[in-house]
């Protein structure tokens, strides 16, 4: 009897088998006539029976379900193609070499590039923290794309959820994520457009056939340091300073001379009032870059919030000995000689009306016309670019109605309707 029952056993679990299988292959048959939510509901109704199935039952199952939740072409439901993807990704976990990983694969890429889609569209729509959600998933089903995290983690910054900004930068850096990729192009004869290969001899092998011209192979910038800048300012931002500056010291500490890591911890300094360490890490950032203006420019904004005038006027004054025609610097330059403009007219104002307090109040007066006139300078070079600034142009038509130049001052009143206008 015993040996009677155990048949019957073996029997009805072949049975069951049998049935899990035909079940399978009617919601198969569901997908191919195109009924994907009914294929849906079919395959998500054997979830349960899965402990029953074999290795090669739960392959079929599987990649099933993700042709089911995949759907046609048109499908544009995030949260049906990452479940898609998800069942393709386990597709081979069941069978090295499996039956259906070749095409599994294929379409998983096809779910994977629409979901990409999606996200980008969720950026562009200013929906961050459903972008963000999206690519954090699309790392783990892909974990060794790091890419997907790291743009993860800026949507959520852009969202404003710190917290999770925060774990995902983490993450990037325990992985030791730099972002640093090694880009080989070439520019296609036929229609101009510069392509990316997969690798150098990919490349070089179409520009030896003659079809493409003009190699090019490009080392992007790594984004350590930009990480580590942001884990800071999110620091900033939930009023931890001490674990801001920690954060800074010990990618500093890693990696002392790193450009991008330098420029970045300049930012966190600058941003929490540290004007000495700013003006240590930018001047290590100078040594490297001596002839660019910017930087200059950068440690004139920082001494300006310092409210160390003379200081941010020479590096200002240091910026326009580099590039004179530097927009921003010679605004800055045309600021703080105006910001001398507060003073007089305070003097001014406490005069009375003795024929001393006259004399210097004329006198007081020639000092403002000569400070207007020496900004201008400074202030016609702001302007000279593609887009002029519109306060700067204000500021020119008032200082031409000052001065009493009624030409330069209609001249810089048509030109501020007009922008004014756009």
């Amino acid at each position: 009897m015993k040996t009677k029952s155990l048949v019957l056993a073996a029997l009805s679990v072949t049975a069951l088998t049998f049935a899990q299988k035909k079940e399978i292959k009617s919601a198969e048959k569901t997908v191919e006539s195109g009924s994907f939510v009914q294929a849906q509901t079919e395959i998500s109704g054997l979830e349960g029976m899965m402990s029953q199935m074999d290795e090669k039952e739960k392959e079929y199952y599987y990649f099933i379900k993700g042709r089911a939740f995949l759907g046609g072409e048109d499908n544009k439901k995030s949260e049906d193609l990452l479940k898609a993807m998800e069942a393709f990704t386990k597709v081979n976990e069941f069978n090295d070499g499996s039956k259906y990983g070749q095409e599994a694969t294929q379409y998983k890429q096809q779910a994977m590039n629409a979901v990409i889609s999606s996200a980008v569209d969720d950026q562009n729509a200013e929906k961050y923290s459903d972008a963000a959600t999206k690519l954090y998933k699309l790392y783990t089903l892909t974990p060794k794309d790091t890419s997907y995290l790291y743009f993860a983690a800026s949507n959520a910054v852009n969202a404003q959820d710190f917290p999770t900004a925060l774990e995902y930068y983490s993450q990037l850096k325990s992985l030791g994520y730099t972002g640093v990729e090694t880009k080989f192009t070439a520019k296609n004869k036929a229609n101009g457009q510069v392509e990316s290969f997969n690798s150098k001899q990919q490349r070089d092998l179409f520009v030896k056939s003659g079809t493409h011209e003009d190699p090019q192979t490009e080392v992007t910038e790594s984004r350590a340091g930009e990480i580590a800048k942001n884990i800071a300012l999110i620091y900033v931002q939930e009023g931890e300073n001490d674990k801001a500056i920690s954060a800074i010291d010990d990618a500093l500490a890693e990696n002392p001379d790193d450009d991008a890591l330098l420029r970045s911890a300049a930012d966190v300094y600058l941003k929490m009032d540290m004007t000495t360490e700013y003006e240590a890490a930018m001047n290590k950032v100078i040594a490297k870059d001596p002839n660019n203006p910017g930087l200059y420019f950068n440690l004139g904004v920082g001494a300006a919030k310092a409210d160390d005038m003379e200081k941010a006027m020479g590096y200002y004054e240091k910026a326009l000995e580099i590039d004179p025609d530097y927009s921003a610097a010679n605004l800055n330059i045309a600021a703080l000689m105006l910001g001398k403009d507060k003073d007089i007219i305070e003097q001014m104002n406490t005069l009375g009306n003795s024929k001393a307090d006259n004399a210097k109040y004329n006198e007081l007066k020639k000092q403002r016309l000569a400070l207007y006139g020496e900004a201008v300078p400074y202030l016609e070079k702001a302007i000279a670019g593609e887009e002029s600034n519109i306060e700067a142009v204000r500021t020119l038509y008032n200082i031409h109605v000052q001065l009493g130049n009624t030409t330069e001052a209609d001249k810089y009143k048509a030109k501020l309707d007009a922008l004014e206008s756009k």
